[in-house]
């Protein structure tokens, strides 16, 4: 990364990681489950200069607080709250938004809240959706649920490389990076990963929701990126989120499993070109500007507007 900040939400100190500062576009990237704002590094680098990439780490992950209080902090309600508290800290009335999994949950949240949906320009879904595969789902659960110990930091290595094959890593170096960047060490000198134990607890605590009709609220352009093995986002269900969201723009990415690393120009590429599109109105003012432009023809025809 090139610049941090750190933000005070409440009692919890949030880090938002940030590439190429000077920027004249940005756009916020949002990561997963377990993850860290860390992981868009190479994100950052193939976007380009242009972008200013703004990655938070979620409370609880890589360099921001852990709570106190995970049933009151560790939910997605929170993590809207904080959400906004970024954007009006870099003074973004609207930006778009990239989100990994949870990242891309909590991006389709915002931008389905009447209070919140302006302040999403686009969204673009990393392997998630309205609907996941409900064992794929569950597997996350029990994963994230314990606590994990390693004696060895080869054995954590080695664990992740297990773990994380649906990201589609290529090579020993960047699977070195990875670990470097997840890896705690405990008192005892054994080794562990850099998140609170405790943000599985967010599958018991938080509160369920109509995921479909959120996304049927949704008026900002839309992309879904999803892996071609996810366990979690299924051929068929990305076929449905079509239906309701017709200008939906999808990429399946080969050899990708939960979820795309988004680090090599094939998948950062038309990404690259989804948020570079110029920006259009919301939806729901679209029967207007259709009405205006058949009246400029009318007009033409008339002789009355050049």
């Amino acid at each position: 990364m090139d610049a941090l900040t750190l933000l005070r939400v409440r009692e919890l100190e949030v880090a938002v990681r940030i590439w190429h500062p000077q920027a004249p576009r940005t756009v916020i990237a949002w990561h997963g489950l377990s993850r860290h704002g860390g992981d868009f590094a190479d994100f950052a680098r193939e976007l380009g200069p242009d972008w200013r990439v703004l990655a938070p780490d979620t409370p609880g992950r890589g360099l921001s607080s852990w709570s106190l209080y995970p049933s009151h902090d560790y939910l997605y309600s929170h993590y809207m709250t904080i959400a906004v508290a970024v954007l009006d800290h870099f003074g973004l009335e609207r930006a778009p938004w990239v989100g990994t999994s949870m990242g891309g949950l909590l991006g389709m949240l915002l931008a389905a809240e009447p209070a919140t949906a302006g302040r999403i320009e686009r969204l673009v879904l990393n392997d998630v959706g309205p609907e996941l595969d409900p064992d794929g789902l569950a597997a996350l659960a029990a994963y994230f649920g314990v606590p994990h110990r390693f004696c060895r930091f080869s054995e954590l290595e080695a664990e992740l490389r297990r773990h994380y094959v649906g990201f589609g890593i290529e090579g020993d170096d960047a699977w070195r990076r990875l670990a470097l960047a997840s890896a705690r060490r405990l008192p005892d000198g054994s080794w562990t990963y850099h998140y609170d134990p405790r943000i599985g607890e967010q599958f018991v605590h938080d509160t369920p929701r109509d995921t479909w009709a959120d996304w049927q609220a949704i008026r900002c352009p839309l992309m879904v990126v999803r892996g071609e093995s996810s366990p979690l986002l299924t051929a068929e269900s990305v076929t449905r989120m079509r239906e309701t969201q017709p200008d939906l723009v999808s990429l399946e990415v080969p050899g990708c499993g939960h979820a795309p690393m988004l680090d090599r120009p094939g998948q950062v590429a038309p990404i690259s070109d989804f948020l570079a599109a110029s920006p259009s109105l919301p939806r729901a003012f679209t029967p207007l500007a259709g009405w205006w432009r058949r009246g400029r023809r009318w007009l033409r025809q008339l002789g009355g507007l050049s």
